[in-house]
């Protein structure tokens, strides 16, 4: 514990530069993969052939270890943040492309056809209709992605690409607890509080309202 003390008081600029390092990592990938993913859901939710191939496709992808997309990229891009983003955007593409287009299929044909003999267009049933309907597949989705991204950020630190993986693999190399408890806890408690943000942001999204009766009331019965 001494140790850990004495790491904050003496390298605590190092600490919050790896954590702004691995937050913006972690953002620009689960972007990245969101604005590759989320069209590409829409595009393939109606064609079976083309969601089966892309789901196929894209989840062999994520079969592969993210270390070795790393080693496989390296000799093309380099080390740096640019590799490292290669191998996170291709983890994350899956489950946002997997729920946005079960979302989308998930809306019922019904509810669609009453929008349209409402007078609406297709894109106004899409975007007044269908996107609001799908959004909790398409949101659960990228919250998947994003916490997976945020764990597997630590990679970035094997090609030079910053984060918590860095304390983590010098903790490695000198065989130094307090380093490995240091990043390991700093990547548990940063997915922690992303989930937890994005669940407030879900709720807020959709109206979601916790009431609480009063304690007292809750006596009387």
């Amino acid at each position: 514990m001494n140790s850990i003390i004495q790491y904050f008081q003496t390298q605590s600029a190092d600490y919050f530069g790896m954590l702004a390092s691995h937050i913006y990592i972690s953002v620009l990938a689960a972007l990245i993969a969101f604005i590759i993913a989320f069209p590409l859901g829409i595009l393939v939710s109606k064609n079976p052939l083309g969601r089966a191939l892309a789901e196929h496709l894209f989840g062999l992808i994520r079969i592969v270890p993210s270390l070795a997309i790393l080693m496989l990229a390296l000799p093309f891009l380099g080390t740096g943040i640019k590799t490292a983003l290669v191998a996170l955007v291709a983890l994350a593409i899956p489950p946002i492309l997997v729920n946005t287009s079960s979302g989308i299929n998930a809306v019922p044909a019904a509810t669609i056809e009453a929008a349209t003999g409402m007078g609406m267009s297709p894109r106004q049933v899409f975007q007044e209709v269908t996107l609001p309907l799908a959004f909790p597949y398409i949101f659960a989705g990228f919250r998947t992605a994003f916490v997976e991204v945020i764990a597997s950020t630590t990679l970035a630190a094997y090609i030079g690409g910053g984060g918590f993986g860095k304390i983590i693999v010098t903790g490695l190399g000198l065989l130094r607890t307090d380093y490995l408890l240091i990043g390991g806890i700093s990547v548990a408690v940063l997915s922690l509080a992303s989930g937890a943000l994005l669940d407030a942001f879900y709720r807020s999204r959709t109206g979601y309202m916790r009431v609480k009766e009063p304690a007292r009331q809750a006596r009387g019965n």
